[in-house]
């Protein structure tokens, strides 16, 4: 389930020389909005016609396309801005896309400032013609709030923390944060990140539910989020607009975090009904982290038919957490979980570590897997700590080191001594066959271990369409990561007939071809880029193969521009399916 931003990569498939479609094409010689004439033709020449085809595979207008290209002007090869502008005009409605001669609707962001052209930048557009701000104090302003930004940044870093985290709480929390605000900002994010068990009480669900939000606070920042964007050039409507809530307003989660049932459920019974356009098939399956905020699984439910996340911690299913929303479209009565059962300990499942086991280590589970691994000068530290201690330590050197164990996941391999997870160990937990991830280096196998799905969970909510399709099933897996999907799939004796996979890291989708090699006999075509997956292709794809029976992916946190791609082509797949 992993996706990254570089587009550097070509899709390949199992034999297919079928060539991209992907609109991120690069034209150096782009001319700037000025060159454009009111048909979005640069010096009189029509925009390339693969850039507007690309776009209008995935679904937009051609007059949508032309139109965003002319706003754009010569940040059109940017793919990722251009498409973020015709999510906005979705957003605002396709009514948009015919009034959008003002430049109030190019989608900016704080990530955009170190591009940002200060020479040639006017502010907000006038009625009467004035430039205001003309005394140069919006520019000022403009340069005095990124000095603090860049001040803040440097000393939060200089606290140990690391760049992209300080930079991602500014953004979250705003420039005029207090440090002690952005301190608490960053741990909040890495406990998500690391599933960490918080208060029970401050998840709980309350009567507001999944639809509401606190009235006045949501008022006063969403009013400062407005007064923001149009300092940094973007208007009221400078980025796409959060459909509810405060941007990082943190999800209301159940305590516990069981979802719709477990397989040692008894009593519990929960039911629902899905809107009557959700029902599969296609089957729809979609992962993202629970603690993702809110604005983000609003949005992802309501492009997936307003289906209520199923929320699940993977302690309940292993020996590890992971705290993860499933929205799906999936029967949830006759469940069954994976064979053989996964231990749900620590000492259930490595039997050999309870022997260096310190009584005041009360751990039974480890937390959620991180993408990195302590350092040996972390590891080094921890055994000085101890080395100079009694037996048993200080608390106060007890909480350190529990507290670095608990963050690294670190485990006792000797008298005072501890040390990381090792890859196959990791593997074991996350439902892999051994040695699934063996041939990329050591870090990647970490890397694309914590970002992948938590197979057990995965399994028992997938288990369900055994019955429904004892004869195979095609799927379309997207951002597939190293295969968490189609492993639960295959562990569940669930043929897979064909299986679509768009996964851009090159070294995942050498892991997943590896794995398929040797366990499966169905086709398997591996594409890297999802943009070049279009609506035409899609429909090509069913053509050939059949109906898709299963849609599979997830990513984590917040990604709207691949999760648009994400229902983009899910839609595709159903207009397709009643066509044909």
């Amino acid at each position: 389930m992993a996706q990254d931003s570089d587009d550097s990569f070509e899709w390949e498939s199992d034999g297919e020389a079928e060539p991209s479609s992907a609109p991120a094409s690069r034209n150096m010689d782009a001319a700037g909005l000025s060159t454009l004439d009111p048909n979005g033709r640069a010096n009189g020449e029509a925009p390339p016609n693969s850039l507007v085809e690309g776009y209008v595979g995935m679904g937009f207008t051609r007059e949508m396309v032309v139109k965003g290209i002319k706003e754009i002007g010569n940040r059109h090869n940017d793919s990722n801005a251009l498409l973020e502008l015709l999510l906005t005009y979705k957003t605002l409605g396709d009514e948009a896309a015919g009034n959008c001669s003002t430049s109030g609707l190019i989608p900016r962001s704080t990530e955009d400032d170190d591009d940002f052209d200060f020479e040639n930048w006017d502010g907000d557009d006038n009625a009467d013609g004035r430039e205001p701000n003309s005394d140069g104090s919006g520019h000022e302003d403009f340069l005095r709030e990124m000095s603090e930004k860049d001040n803040k940044i440097k000393s939060l870093v200089n606290m140990g923390f690391p760049e992209d985290e300080a930079n991602r709480a500014i953004t979250i929390c705003g420039v005029d944060a207090a440090l002690s605000v952005l301190v608490d900002s960053i741990y909040a994010a890495q406990a998500a990140g690391n599933c960490s068990y918080m208060n029970p009480s401050e998840y709980e669900v309350t009567d507001r539910g999944f639809d509401s939000f606190g009235g006045r606070k949501k008022a006063r920042l969403m009013e400062d989020s407005k007064k923001k964007m149009k300092r940094y050039g973007g208007g009221a409507q400078g980025s796409r607009p959060h459909l509810d809530g405060y941007h990082g307003e943190r999800m209301p989660l159940p305590y516990p975090m069981v979802g719709f049932n477990l397989p040692t459920d008894r009593l519990r019974s929960v039911t629902r009904s899905l809107p009557k356009q959700a029902i599969g098939p296609p089957y729809f399956y979609y992962e993202n982290m629970a603690r993702a905020p809110k604005s983000v699984w609003m949005e992802i439910s309501r492009s997936l038919y307003d289906i209520e996340p199923e929320f699940v911690d993977s302690k309940y299913f292993c020996a590890a957490a992971r705290e993860r929303g499933y929205v799906h479209n999936l029967p949830i009565e006759k469940r069954s979980p994976l064979r053989p059962l996964p231990p749900k300990t620590i000492f259930e499942a490595f039997p050999h570590y309870e022997k260096w086991w310190p009584a005041w280590d009360h751990r039974e589970q480890l937390n959620c897997f991180e993408t990195r691994v302590a350092s040996p000068n972390q590891i080094k530290q921890i055994e000085c700590a101890l080395a100079r201690s009694t037996n048993p330590p200080p608390i106060t050197v007890q909480k350190y080191v529990m507290d670095q164990c608990r963050e690294w996941n670190l485990v006792w391999v000797g008298k005072n001594k501890v040390a990381p997870l090792e890859q196959d160990e990791m593997e074991y937990l996350h439902g892999f066959p051994r040695n699934h991830t063996r041939g990329v280096a050591n870090t990647k196998r970490y890397k694309c271990l914590g970002d992948s799905f938590q197979v057990d969970t995965v399994g028992y909510h997938l288990s369900v369409l055994k019955d429904m399709f004892p004869n195979g099933i095609n799927v379309l897996s997207l951002f597939t990561g190293i295969g968490g999907g189609e492993v639960a799939l295959h562990r569940l004796g669930i043929h897979m007939k064909t299986l679509i996979s768009v996964e851009i890291n090159e070294d995942n989708r050498r892991i997943l071809k590896g794995w398929w090699d040797q366990t499966q006999t169905g086709t398997l075509i591996e594409i890297a880029d999802v943009k070049s997956l279009t609506n035409d292709r899609v429909e090509s794809f069913i053509r050939r193969f059949g109906r898709f029976d299963l849609v599979i992916g997830g990513l984590e946190g917040e990604q709207p521009a691949l999760f648009y791609h994400y229902s983009r082509i899910l839609n595709a797949v159903k207009s397709a399916t009643t066509r044909i």
